[in-house]
């Protein structure tokens, strides 16, 4: 148990008087571009490196504004890019956050919760939390994966916890029977009402032992997707919505994810169309990987072409994003599905209509039965 042991510094709390006085303003954080060059020439860095022994070849792509110990692209997303040579693997690990992989350039495999996903250039695939994973380059030429993670959020709060050298159990099981009781560890009162509004009162035997639902990678093959979005071409210019698919994982229930923190949607937009300015409390992360535009962000305009990765929408600031003379292909993460589990996903989808609360109040309608042609 020594291992376990901490020395703490004895401190006292202190009182702030806030009598008086309102909630300071957020900190927005600027949008920022790191472009397809300074991406490229972080690749080639990494893939000058020694192989390192755990294989992992890798980079955070960090905000400015990021907090100490807290190194992300937006507060709550971190973004990591990561090399593979040909023949390289990286070793086993494990960690308690989730993760959305994109592969933008290359291919190969991730060997992730006993499951081996195959994966080429622009695939998606997500990874649960607190599973075995490795990546794994069996191909003849470079594979670049950008790995976007709530790991900041969960430096922030001082709970990650890695497991870099995990027993190597592939098969996860199902989840325990609900159904199958221990009468020496059942609350014999189970959970019953308190008040009469609905509330009840839950056993310690219970709290520590919730339901367990069984959360599985999923893998988004690039060919099917884009197969599928390119359909929405039909939708015509007077759409009032964005032309995506989300990559929707099941397990997410009514948060809307590929993860509980992150939605990742596939966008399509056809040549020199221009998106009705709107807000978000979540941020957005853009990897754009065909054509060019630009996007407005709280008034200031910023370039942006195939290659690109920015921070295209700082929590509640007003933007939009428009297409030049070719098609947009772009993924997009955003932290929506963990403020829509908060309560906190204030959305406004036109700045002529107010903010509604997703998740908890009636959202929005578009003009899609119109838009068709």
């Amino acid at each position: 148990m020594q291992d376990l042991r901490r020395e703490f510094e004895r401190r006292d709390a202190i009182f702030v008087d806030r009598t008086g006085t309102q909630a300071r303003e957020n900190r927005y954080w600027e949008p920022v571009v790191v472009t397809r060059e300074e991406i490229d020439a972080e690749v080639a860095r990494l893939a000058a490196l020694p192989a390192p022994g755990d294989g992992r070849r890798q980079s955070l792509i960090v905000h400015p504004a990021a907090r100490d110990g807290s190194p992300g692209l937006a507060p709550g997303i971190q973004v990591m890019l990561q090399v593979l040579l040909p023949g390289e693997s990286t070793a086993p690990m494990r960690h308690n956050a989730t993760e959305v992989n994109f592969c933008i350039r290359g291919s190969g495999k991730t060997v992730v919760a006993g499951r081996t996903v195959q994966f080429k250039q622009y695939d998606v695939w997500n990874h649960p939390s607190y599973v075995i994973y490795s990546h794994h380059n069996d191909s003849n030429e470079i594979q670049v994966r950008l790995t976007y993670s709530n790991i900041v959020l969960l430096q922030h709060m001082e709970i990650y916890v890695p497991d870099y050298e995990p027993l190597l159990v592939v098969d996860r099981g199902e989840p325990a029977p609900q159904h199958v009781t221990d009468p020496k560890r059942t609350n014999p009162y189970g959970m019953f009402p308190i008040g009469d509004d609905g509330g009840l009162l839950m056993p310690y035997e219970t709290l520590i032992n919730p339901t367990a639902v069984q959360s599985n990678p999923l893998h988004f093959p690039w060919a099917q997707v884009k197969a599928e979005l390119d359909k929405l071409e039909a939708l015509g210019s007077d759409y009032v919505g964005r032309r995506l698919y989300m990559m929707y994982n099941p397990v997410t229930g009514r948060t809307n994810g590929i993860t509980p923190n992150f939605f990742a949607t596939m966008t399509i937009r056809p040549p020199k169309i221009i998106d009705r300015p709107h807000r978000h409390v979540s941020a957005a992360i853009n990897y754009y990987f065909s054509g060019s535009g630009y996007s407005m962000v709280a008034g200031n305009r910023y370039e942006w072409k195939a290659g690109d990765l920015m921070l295209s929408a700082p929590g509640w600031a007003v933007h939009n994003h428009a297409s030049y003379d070719d098609y947009v292909y772009e993924l997009t993460i955003q932290d929506q599905p963990l403020n829509i589990y908060m309560e906190s996903l204030l959305w406004q989808e036109s700045l002529k209509e107010p903010a509604a609360l997703l998740g908890t109040e009636s959202g929005f309608r578009t003009n899609r039965e119109k838009a068709m042609v």
